[in-house]
């Protein structure tokens, strides 16, 4: 074989040639034309496997899913603390404008039967006057029966008060007879001590008085416009939306107010034959204040669960102290019983087509709201978490609906 020409000024060795040049292939070419990776496409720098500074960092699926719904619940939950704190700058407006939802709950069917054959403003008046006089017909009722036991009560709580001391002196208990005595003397010695702050305090119970006149006079009026054109505020209110979700709020709206009025029914009706069944037996055992304890457990009903047993509590007292022990063990069985009767029969028939909510649901709700606003809160809570409750199912199964008739075209 000859060997090759040098090029003049080029003092580098030549390897010998050993036929034509072929074209480099590169690595991923190669790869690909290896029969296992055909029809693969290739690895990303952040998988498995792959090199690269990236090769580390790979998200897996679960964490992300984890973290899109993780900054989407912390978002929902500041917006749920500002409107709780909005409403805590501006409880008097929220306790207004829910009493005068109440009222309107209960007073909208008089109205509208009373709007066919006068005018409606009229209607409306006739209705409001007739539940006011209701409500201070029942309240001088019961002033009138307190003030008229006042003697007779008196003189019952000083024998009662002594029959159970003597009974707290006796088997099983025994306790000492001077530390009865010294606790009298105690709170007597306290009350003295502390009269300047008792004196503050029921002054400032009478700015309190006027707050809740305040609340209620709102709530009236709130509920005069409610009641007379209340359908037309709703329309309004829908108008003022963007045309694309004018119809779920239409729905939402006439699904939380049927259930709310369901609700506010329902309670009433079970306030209501709890009220009846105390007085009737309470009057029966000779308890004195029957009256005013039955009105007592009709507001005590309206937070469930918790409500009635603490208003037969006090009527227990009541009666231990007024007619003794048996009188108070049979107020304890009442408790029991009207227990029953509301968990197992005037719930499940009166309020079940409206409120759908487990029984823990509701003792959280309860507990819940009286944490955050105390007594109003709990009265509040269980029919917000049902208004809650429907209009998410409703708004669900027409979501549901949609996308069922979506493939046929119609």
């Amino acid at each position: 074989m000859p060997t090759p020409v040098q090029p003049p000024g080029d003092s580098s060795p030549r390897r010998p040639s050993r036929g034509p040049l072929r074209p480099a292939v590169r690595p991923y070419a190669r790869a690909a034309a290896h029969p296992a990776s055909r029809g693969r496409a290739p690895e990303p720098a952040g998988a498995p496997g792959a090199d690269g500074p990236e090769a580390g960092t790979r998200v897996y699926p679960p964490l992300r899913t984890a973290a899109a719904h993780a900054w989407r619940l912390l978002v929902v939950a500041a917006a749920v603390y500002g409107v709780f704190a909005l409403l805590g700058r501006f409880h008097e407006l929220g306790v207004a404008v829910f009493l005068g939802l109440v009222v309107t709950a209960l007073l909208r069917p008089l109205v509208d039967l009373l709007a066919r054959p006068l005018p409606r403003a009229l209607a409306v008046a006739v209705s409001l006057l007739a539940g006011i006089v209701l409500v201070l017909g029942v309240l001088a009722l019961v002033g009138d029966a307190v003030a008229g036991e006042r003697r007779v009560l008196v003189r019952e709580f000083v024998t009662g008060v002594d029959r159970i001391e003597r009974w707290l002196e006796g088997p099983p208990f025994r306790l000492d007879p001077h530390a009865l005595t010294d606790l009298q003397a105690r709170i007597g010695q306290f009350l003295a001590s502390h009269r300047s702050t008792l004196i503050s305090t029921a002054i400032s119970g009478a700015g309190r008085l006027v707050e809740v006149v305040t609340v209620f006079a709102l709530a009236l009026f709130s509920s005069v416009f409610f009641l007379y054109s209340g359908d037309r505020q709703w329309a309004w209110f829908c108008g003022q939306l963007p045309e694309s979700v004018r119809p779920r709020t239409a729905l939402a709206g006439r699904t939380a107010w049927r259930t709310f009025t369901g609700y506010t029914h329902g309670i009433v009706l079970v306030a209501a034959t709890n009220a009846v069944l105390v007085g009737l037996a309470l009057f029966l055992l000779g308890v004195p204040l029957a009256l005013p304890l039955a009105l007592l457990e009709f507001f005590a009903a309206f937070v469930p669960l918790i409500g009635s047993p603490i208003a037969l509590a006090v009527a227990a007292v009541v009666a231990l102290a007024a007619k003794g022990v048996v009188a108070a063990v049979v107020v304890v069985a009442l408790i029991v019983l009207i227990g029953q009767l509301e968990g197992h029969v005037l719930h499940p028939l009166v309020m079940s087509w409206a409120v759908r909510l487990h029984p823990v649901v509701v003792a959280f709700s309860v507990i819940g709201g009286a944490i955050a606003a105390g007594v109003l809160g709990a009265i509040v809570a269980v029919p917000l978490v049902s208004v809650v409750w429907a209009v998410l199912q409703t708004l669900r199964d027409r979501a549901e609906g949609g996308a069922g008739r979506a493939p046929g075209g119609h």
